[in-house]
């Protein structure tokens, strides 16, 4: 017997004790060695024959030529092919289409190759469209129905879900509410929703849309009986930097009535009690841009406008021309008082306090009799009180007068009722929201204007307890108790007192003829705080001379305000209105700073 035939013969006899161990179900540790010891002959088989062990391949039997299939057979495999080629064309086809409905569906809810959302090209007025925006403000229930297109700041918005959102859009003191939800065209897809969402507070936006109205009216909205159902919102400026207000808290109803007397720290807060928060006087000033965009304050500076609108209106149509005069005044006092210096060219120079002597010069001396000016006034006192500013605006005016300064006394009672006549009259919507913030009462005024004199103003204050001299000047406090007593005595919030002191009124007032120590000089008053002052001036050289001896002041220094009369001048009388103060007093609010575009007083330069 040969090697390979030994080995063949051991590796048999190995196999039977393993099948036999494996039948007898015994631990594979028993048997093992034999498996090891097989597969190891196995290997040596190999060796010598040169084949693996086990038996011999079988072999396919072959033909002189493969059989053809039949005819029959290979129409059958061919149809099966071409059934099974279809069935899997079916498939690639529903397979396709499924994904197409699913990338539409995504692309919808990202809201690709949509138009009605997101952020428009910056405006450089490259082109003209036909489209028509309408004034939030002419919003009404009569256009339900109708597709507008507003533009407005994005005051607030709400998220109701993942689909839909309240938004509140305000352009000058008018609101409207948009509310827009995603639906299942895709036409709002949830990506404009969270597009919504998304944008800073106080962005400029077009919102687009059909107007309906609601079944409650929309407290937090201007426009209370529409709402626009939004079919498209783009933004056209977006707020690229935080606030640091919300504009919510900066139009919050005040929590009390603060003082309007007394001194005033900017860096002091109220305490509100109802824990709400509200934003202070400091931080409005500092970002007076934005405080300006509240309700509250865009109805306050349209109300002074008007109040300029009808002061030239009734001085116009009474045969008035308005002047314009400078405000760069040669030297480094005006009459003595503080003023702001400067340089002028190597010459001292001030900015003007007042245009006291060129509409003097211009009614009085230049033949056009009757004058007004608007404009700045500059005041460097140091007061740091809750009605005063370094800067205001001036409504001057300067009259001739035939015989007496009552004649000027009496077209100032009938301006002053021509402006609060024209405010309440065309400004209602302003007054109103002015009121929701800043709660006050109406002015009460009656026609004509009262009068009292000083003397019988005193005399009240007296009467009620308070001390005051006919000769000494009113203190803030006197002026505010005399006020509440007059609307008291009177009913009426309005008044003006004449024959002051002369001690307490400028040089170039005309004395009372009958009384020397009076002075034909008067002052207006709202609420109590003084509004208005003015007076007869004097028209002859000789005795502004005088005056101004008797004031200490050298006559050099006036010398060409007094030879501005040498010529010829005609009796006269005006007086100074401080906008500003008229505005705050109408309107009960509690500082000055609330009337004043860009407040200017000791401690604020800026913005």
């Amino acid at each position: 017997m040969g090697e390979a035939e030994d080995i063949t013969a051991k590796i048999n006899e190995l196999g039977e004790v393993i099948k036999n161990a494996k039948a007898e179900k015994k631990p594979i540790e028993e048997w093992k060695p034999a498996l090891d010891e097989m597969l190891a002959l196995k290997t040596k088989y190999k060796e010598v024959t040169g084949n693996d062990f086990g038996p011999p391949k079988k072999e396919k039997k072959k033909g002189d030529a493969q059989q053809a299939p039949s005819e029959k057979n290979k129409a059958k495999k061919e149809a099966k092919a071409k059934a099974k080629a279809e069935k899997e064309a079916k498939k690639k086809k529903a397979r396709e289409e499924r994904e197409r409905r699913e990338r539409e569906k995504a692309e919808k809810l990202a809201g690709v190759g949509q138009d009605n959302f997101g952020d428009l090209p910056i405006v450089q007025s490259g082109k003209i469209t036909d489209k028509v925006w309408t004034k939030i403000e002419n919003l009404k229930p009569v256009l339900a129905g109708q597709e507008v297109l507003v533009r407005g700041h994005l005051q607030t918005g709400r998220m109701v879900g993942s689909k839909g959102i309240f938004v509140l859009v305000r352009s000058s003191l008018y609101s409207v509410q948009g509310v827009c939800f995603a639906t299942k065209d895709g036409k709002i897809s949830e990506a404009m929703i969270k597009y919504m969402d998304g944008l800073p507070a106080e962005s400029v936006v077009d919102m687009k849309g059909t107007v309906t109205v609601p079944d409650e009216p929309i407290e937090s909205a201007t426009q209370k009986m529409i709402e626009i159902q939004v079919s498209s919102f783009h933004c056209v400026a977006k707020a690229q930097q935080a606030l640091p207000f919300q504009m919510e808290d900066a139009c919050r109803p005040d929590s009390g009535k603060e003082t309007d007397v007394g001194a005033y720290d900017e860096n002091e807060e109220a305490v509100h009690e109802d824990g709400l928060i509200r934003v202070g006087q400091k931080m409005r000033l500092d970002y007076r841009c934005l405080d300006l965009r509240t309700p509250a304050n865009q109805s306050i500076f349209r109300i002074e406008s008007m109040v300029g609108v009808l002061f030239r209106e009734y001085l116009i149509k009474k045969g008035f021309v308005e002047i314009h005069t400078p405000k760069l005044i040669k030297g480094a006092s005006e009459g003595g008082a503080d003023v702001f210096t400067l340089d002028y060219f190597g010459e001292p120079a001030c900015l003007s306090m007042s245009p006291q002597l060129h509409k003097q010069m211009t009614s009085a001396c230049s033949g056009f009799e009757r004058v007004f000016e608007t404009g700045p006034v500059f005041r460097a006192e140091n007061s740091q009180t809750r009605r005063h500013l370094c800067e205001f605006t001036g409504f001057d005016l300067e009259m001739v007068i035939h015989e007496h300064y009552d004649e000027i006394l009496e077209l100032f009672s009938e301006l002053f009722i021509h402006i609060f006549d024209g405010i309440n009259d065309r400004c209602k919507d302003e007054l109103e929201r002015v009121r929701e913030q800043h709660p006050f009462e109406d002015l009460k005024y009656c026609r004509p204007t009262l009068k009292l004199s000083y003397a019988e103003g005193c005399a009240l204050l007296r009467e009620a307890g308070v001390e005051q001299d006919d000769y000494e000047d009113l203190s803030t406090v006197n002026e505010k108790k005399l006020g509440d007593i007059v609307r008291e005595k009177y009913d009426t919030d309005f008044f003006f007192m004449d024959k002051y002191p002369l001690s307490v009124r400028p040089f170039y007032t005309m004395p009372d003829p009958e009384n020397p120590k009076l002075s034909n000089s008067y002052d207006f008053f709202i609420r109590g705080q003084e509004i208005l002052s003015g007076a007869q001036r004097i028209h002859e050289p000789e005795m502004i001379e005088e005056r101004a001896k008797a004031w200490g002041i050298d006559l050099e220094d006036i010398a060409e305000y007094v030879n501005a009369f040498r010529h010829g001048a005609l009796p006269h009388g005006g007086g100074g209105i401080g906008l500003e103060r008229v505005i705050m007093l109408f309107l009960g609010l509690p500082n000055i700073r609330k009337a004043a575009w860009f407040t200017r007083d000791p401690k604020r330069l800026a913005p």
